[in-house]
């Protein structure tokens, strides 16, 4: 039974999350370049890692480090005609299992707060002094630290977050980031 989730396909699975994107072939043999959209790279290119390709499976048959980006290649994908029908799109996989966050298995220390972009959005941005600041609309993504959008137009790195639940986001932010008066 498959989901109806945009940009996946009518078989997709329900519930997958956004985890990079196949740019091109690179070389004869099947490897692809991947640009990863995750921070949990360890498991999302560990071998036998599994990634919705919007119509099927891929499973992880080797990954490496090209500059900003990952070389990978995946089973039953040999050669580069089989590589080239991939090209461009978009990957997704299962959310990680809460205890391989607990354990320290994704990248990152164990203790680091874990945030989805789908568990961010429509939520309410609470500072450290419980000021409200409004809704986030969106994620930005940004080399330095993603950024939360808020409905007027703000943005807080994302490097602030420090826990959510299911109405509300914490950050802890410097004095004047989140400042509501705009001098005119």
């Amino acid at each position: 039974m498959g989901g109806d989730q945009p940009g996946l396909g009518p078989d997709a699975p329900v519930g997958l999350l956004e985890v990079g994107r196949i740019d091109k072939v690179h070389g004869l043999r099947g490897e692809v370049l991947v640009g990863l959209s995750t921070n949990m790279v360890a498991a999302r290119t560990a071998v036998g890692a599994r990634l919705w390709a919007q119509d099927r499976w891929l499973l992880v048959r080797s990954a490496r480090a090209h500059k900003n980006k990952w070389l990978m290649t995946f089973d039953g994908v040999d050669g580069r005609e089989a590589a080239e029908l991939l090209r461009g799109r978009t990957l997704t996989a299962e959310p990680l299992a809460p205890d391989s966050l607990a354990t320290g298995t994704a990248d990152g220390p164990a203790s680091e707060v874990v945030a989805f972009v789908h568990e961010l959005i429509g939520k309410r941005l609470v500072d450290q002094h419980g000021v409200d600041h409004g809704e986030v609309i969106s994620v930005i993504d940004n080399p330095a630290s993603d950024l939360l959008e808020l409905g007027d137009g703000r943005l807080v790195p994302l490097s602030f977050h420090r826990g959510h639940d299911g109405e509300t986001i914490a950050v802890d932010v410097p004095p004047g980031l989140l400042d509501d008066q705009v001098d005119g």
